[in-house]
């Protein structure tokens, strides 16, 4: 998370829901060889205290000693920013993004929760769908027995929540606005969605 305090001024709330819209990160844990990493897609509890995710079984977090400290970063828009954008001397080049970490403890659920959790994210997931909405019962028993048996649950309880939301803050709002404008047409992923985002950064 960047340490500067006008990128992390967001409240838990609004970085939650960034990340329940989300829905999809990078799990990290520590490993006797050092750092793993496994990309996932989660569903949130409603109070945020959670995240349920599951890993396919020969995933080496999925044979680690559990339970273990856990983090997920989920990552958003993320854009250069050029200097001469901003239309003011002395500037310097940077990288404009939103992030949210959940930090917490990441435990293993019984094999039996796995079949209530599927369907719990796929009905979260395909609601969002023009569509009417896949799920498990479109299986046969069969398929769907062979499809548990290769994957795991788990939940991660969620002990810190933090955000870096940085959209040009620290700038005059002119220099900002004119940063935004360009932004666009720039390098980096969901560039409109980021522009929108330096144009009018979320309320704290």
């Amino acid at each position: 998370m960047h340490p500067n305090p006008a990128f992390r001024s967001q409240t838990d709330a609004t970085n939650l829901a960034f990340a329940r819209e989300r829905a999809f990160g990078i799990l990290s844990v520590t490993g006797a060889a050092g750092p793993l990493l496994a990309h996932v897609p989660f569903l949130l509890a409603e109070d945020g205290g959670s995240a349920d995710l599951h890993l396919v079984r020969t995933n080496p977090i999925a044979r680690l000693e559990l339970p273990t400290p856990a983090v997920v970063a989920v990552s958003g828009p993320d854009g250069y920013v050029s200097p001469d954008w901003y239309g003011v001397p002395d500037q310097v080049p940077t990288w404009n993004y939103v992030a949210v970490h959940l930090r917490g403890t990441l435990t293993a659920l019984p094999r039996e929760a796995m079949h209530d959790m599927l369907d719990r994210q796929s009905a979260a997931y395909e609601s969002r769908l023009a569509k009417t909405p896949w799920t498990t019962a479109k299986m046969s028993p069969e398929a769907m027995d062979r499809m548990l048996r290769q994957i795991q649950p788990f939940r991660l309880q969620i002990s810190e929540v933090a955000g870096t939301w940085k959209l040009n803050q620290n700038k005059p709002e002119a220099v900002r606005l004119a940063a935004a404008a360009l932004a666009q047409t720039g390098i980096g992923s969901e560039l409109p969605a980021l522009a929108g985002l330096m144009t009018t950064p979320p309320a704290e």
